[in-house]
């Protein structure tokens, strides 16, 4: 008989909860920031351009531009692509609302094609047989880190004259057939929340090698206006143009200042998340019940997150006894992703479950573990006991 489950009454694994993902933030990173704070550019100063130079040159990517968010990240991407009402965008339904609003915010429907099932990124061949004369782009999600078929996609994109948007909010430091993410897609956007591999506080940035689109979105992001205050300071002038309708969509400085920080630790973060993954790799891999996604040999994961599958057929629970026993025991699980279109504002568009079927299936299964660069051996080591205890007891 093993150990008692903490939510029948026994020992919980950990005292206190350790949560899926956390930011980590030093004092190299506090003095980063307090220097802009004692500058005289709050925003749209100068690390603004410093930090989108560097985050190009980090990805090999010709150019960046940093918004407030990886939703606005999407959103001026939706828009440099051209996205516009009556247009069709080929989206995978495995991933956070935001990679499809991007283009409902643009007039434009998001068409959700189904996942491959071993990776849970968006199935190439079901993406092709989505479009329609009136598909405009494809939205492929990076999921958990690991990057989707961009050449498969990349040639649909071309095939049919579409633009191809890489949602890499999960993927900073990713590699795909020994290419950076982010010097790949048209337009690839990236998430600086604090749970990915770098933060910003909120923050977003898309890359792209097309200087033309790059100028359009630094415009978009300043509400459509073609200079902003610091350009204008320089010049000792007032004069300003709105060309089109944007939005305020500007990083600040301060954010700018945390992020060029963080990204000079970046690749010890992602040296950790590696390891702590090939611990639990190891360690499930005598669990019938425990199936984490296969990872293709010809790519990286950027391992912003770590999910699992659950073999409910040798558990005698389904997938939310074992996320309320894993949360007894102190292991702060989540759920990566309901499918877009299932939430309720989706269905009142007149979207209908079981239109992908994969990603269905594969969402009542799926469990998030803690991943992130501060967890500690214990850390690890208390996840990997808790997972073996819960499976264990459920029949696994």
């Amino acid at each position: 008989m093993g150990e008692r489950l903490a939510i029948e009454g026994g020992t919980p694994v950990r005292s206190q909860l350790l949560p899926y993902a956390r930011q980590t933030v030093d004092e190299v990173d506090v003095t980063a920031v307090a220097e802009v704070l004692r500058s005289d550019w709050l925003t749209t100063g100068p690390k603004v351009g410093e930090f989108e130079a560097a985050f190009a040159a980090r990805v090999g990517a010709r150019q960046a531009v940093a918004v407030t968010s990886g939703t606005a990240a999407l959103h001026a991407a939706a828009f440099a692509a051209g996205i516009g009402p009556g247009d069709e965008v080929i989206v995978s339904p495995m991933t956070f609302a935001a990679s499809a609003n991007c283009v409902l915010y643009q007039g434009g429907r998001p068409v959700f094609a189904d996942v491959r099932p071993d990776t849970l990124n968006l199935d190439p061949a079901a993406a092709e047989a989505a479009v329609t004369p009136r598909t405009k782009a494809i939205v492929a999600v990076d999921y958990t880190g690991q990057p989707a078929d961009l050449d498969e996609l990349g040639a649909i994109a071309r095939q049919h004259g579409l633009v191809l948007i890489e949602d890499a909010a999960h993927a900073l430091g990713a590699t795909y057939r020994g290419r950076a993410v982010g010097s790949i897609g048209d337009l690839t956007t990236f998430s600086l929340y604090p749970a990915k591999q770098i933060t910003t506080g909120e923050g977003g940035i898309i890359t792209t090698e097309d200087e033309g689109l790059a100028q359009r979105m630094r415009w978009f992001r300043n509400h459509g206006i073609t200079s902003d205050h610091r350009q204008r300071a320089e010049k000792g002038g007032w004069w300003y143009e709105m060309v089109f309708l944007g939005y305020n969509y500007r990083l600040p400085d301060l954010n700018c200042a945390l992020g060029l920080s963080q990204l000079g630790k970046l690749d010890g973060w992602l040296a950790r998340r590696r390891d702590i993954v090939a611990r639990y790799h190891t360690a499930f891999a005598d669990l019938a019940a425990v199936q984490p996604l296969k990872v293709l040999p010809d790519r990286e994961s950027g391992w912003h997150l770590y999910p699992i599958r659950l073999d409910l057929a040798v558990l005698r629970v389904g997938r939310e006894q074992v996320f309320a026993a894993l949360r007894a025991e102190n292991i702060g699980v989540n759920v990566h992703y309901i499918p877009v279109y299932w939430h309720p504002y989706y269905q009142a568009q007149g979207y209908r479950k079981g239109i992908c079927p994969l990603a269905e299936e594969a969402y009542e299964r799926l469990i998030t573990l803690p991943l992130f660069p501060a967890m500690t051996e214990p850390d690890v080591a208390d996840v990997i006991e808790a997972i073996h205890k819960v499976v264990r007891a459920y029949g696994g």
